[in-house]
């Protein structure tokens, strides 16, 4: 196994550590290595993204920049891409320099380091346990091993396409769908292209409200669907939203949105579902056990988001195990550097 994970390399290397990119992933990443008393040689951003702008003090500049000054380096990746063309852009420069992937988590404050694995090695090993082929379980291995490392081949090795993850889920025309984190209505869509556009209902919520209005304006006329611009949690209340991110809207502490949000359990009190699709920002755990008895009563596909918090790895399918143990649960890598395309699918 992993002896030395990515902070403790850097900690102890005596080469120039450049970070590429700016934005959230990057504050992340610098305030981590702040911590730990690595000092960062520079930023750098593609050549056609630099256009004399600083972050975090440092003016932001070309690789060629570095390059020219610089016999050695490493570059810490700080942005996130699923983009064919940018993954191998990335894994080229590897070729060139030594280039990490720095796993930070969307959401929460746990840092997916040696420590944190020792703690967590235990649920890791029950999460393999319950897992339902050997590709989930090497996804599994080798995803722990690219957020300890940062080492982008770990990842790749086990990329696959998401038509082979709707092999396993098998949807008809006969499903009854609940879209959580609809956005715009990409998911719709991809759900209609997968069931020859039949189904029995579709029902779909978005908490973010001008993303809402985009997704009203795509599916508010479509047949047997019910669209609500809310969120789902735990329990049916209001929460405070932070609305200004879009796609990565999400519940905050204070201070955002007032937004209502409600159960599974409460959307599906008489009516069944078939399935079940969740890239709930972070919210995955509660919207989980906010769907209790309509997990347990109607066991419906699922196709869940694993990658927001550093905890989700092993939380959400030993959650979801608890709930019902009859499920068999997969684990699928999409292509994505960092790791934030990292589903559980469950039949």
């Amino acid at each position: 196994m992993i002896k030395e994970d990515i902070w403790n390399f850097v900690k102890h290397t005596e080469k120039p550590i450049i970070i590429y990119g700016m934005g959230n992933g990057a504050d992340k990443i610098m305030n981590e290595l702040q911590r730990l008393g690595v000092p960062v040689t520079g930023v750098m951003a593609s050549d056609d993204f630099v256009r004399g702008q600083t972050f975090r003090g440092f003016p932001v500049r070309k690789l060629s920049d570095f390059e020219k000054e610089l016999s050695e380096l490493i570059i810490i990746i700080a942005f996130g891409s699923q983009r064919e063309d940018v993954i191998e852009h990335l894994l080229s420069l590897a070729r060139k320099h030594t280039v990490l992937a720095a796993d930070v988590p969307v959401y929460g404050e746990n840092i997916f380091n040696m420590a944190f694995y020792d703690v967590h090695q235990k649920e890791l090993q029950e999460v393999e346990k319950i897992l339902a082929d050997d590709l989930s379980r090497k996804v599994l291995k080798n995803v722990v091993k690219f957020k300890l490392t940062g080492q982008m081949p770990y990842l790749t090795e086990v990329f696959s396409d998401k038509k082979e993850a709707f092999t396993i889920l098998k949807l008809t025309d006969q499903e009854s769908y609940l879209d959580l984190g609809a956005y715009r209505g990409d998911t719709i869509e991809e759900f209609l292209h997968c069931t020859g556009g039949h189904y029995r209902h579709i029902t779909a919520l978005e908490p973010d409200r001008k993303t809402f209005r985009k997704l009203k304006d795509y599916a508010g006329t479509f047949p047997d669907t019910q669209l609500w611009n809310m969120g789902i949690w735990g329990s049916d209340c209001n929460l405070s939203f932070r609305n200004s991110l879009g796609r990565g809207s999400s519940v905050q502490n204070a201070g955002g949105q007032c937004l209502a949000v409600t159960k599974i359990d409460t959307l599906y009190q008489i009516q069944q579902v078939s399935y079940i699709k969740m890239d709930v920002e972070g919210a995955e755990k509660q919207a989980l056990s906010g769907g209790i008895h309509t997990l347990q009563r109607d066991k419906p596909k699922l196709n869940l988001a694993l990658y927001h918090r550093s905890e989700d790895i092993f939380e959400l399918p030993l959650l979801l195990h608890k709930i019902q143990p009859a499920y068999k649960i997969y684990l699928r890598q999409h292509p994505h550097i960092p790791a934030w395309d990292l589903n559980l699918y469950a039949i």
